[in-house]
């Protein structure tokens, strides 16, 4: 089943919002990662101390369909950082041929930021943004059970 959910970036304040959020809403963080836990990347310079604990992925499930996902921003991605424009929508699909499909499509007269490849964190995972100027992640959870 293919869900959509809002993706929020932060700067800097990314674990403050999200336990006001889970105080609002209840519930539990499935997983909290920050930047410190990334493994070094290929042309890309490293995280910066500043940088190092700072939220790289949160998720509070608000019901069975619906997730609030977030992320602080860091190093270079900071600097294209603007409040009231901080957000994504996050398409996760249980197949890496539908997530190439509605990649393909959506991201088509548009910018690919990161292009679809599998992740250190277990996923099959890409961003863009369309022709209309709207952020999209595509996820495909590869550990997912079936």
């Amino acid at each position: 089943m293919t869900t959509v959910n809002v993706y929020l970036t932060f700067n800097g304040n990314c674990e403050e919002a999200f336990n006001f959020y889970k105080s609002v809403f209840g519930g539990e963080f499935p997983y909290v990662g920050r930047f410190s836990e990334m493994p070094p990347q290929e042309g890309m310079p490293p995280i910066s101390e500043e940088d190092k604990n700072k939220i790289m992925h949160i998720s509070l499930p608000i019901s069975a369909e619906t997730t609030i996902m977030g992320s602080d921003t860091a190093g270079d991605w900071g600097a294209n950082f603007k409040q009231g424009n901080n957000f994504s929508i996050s398409i996760n699909t249980d197949t890496t041929e539908e997530a190439d499909r509605l990649f393909s499509e959506l991201s088509e007269n548009g910018s690919i930021t990161m292009p679809l490849n599998k992740t250190f964190w277990g996923s099959y995972f890409g961003m863009f943004t369309d022709q209309f100027g709207i952020a999209w992640m595509m996820n495909v959870d590869l550990n997912k059970k079936p």
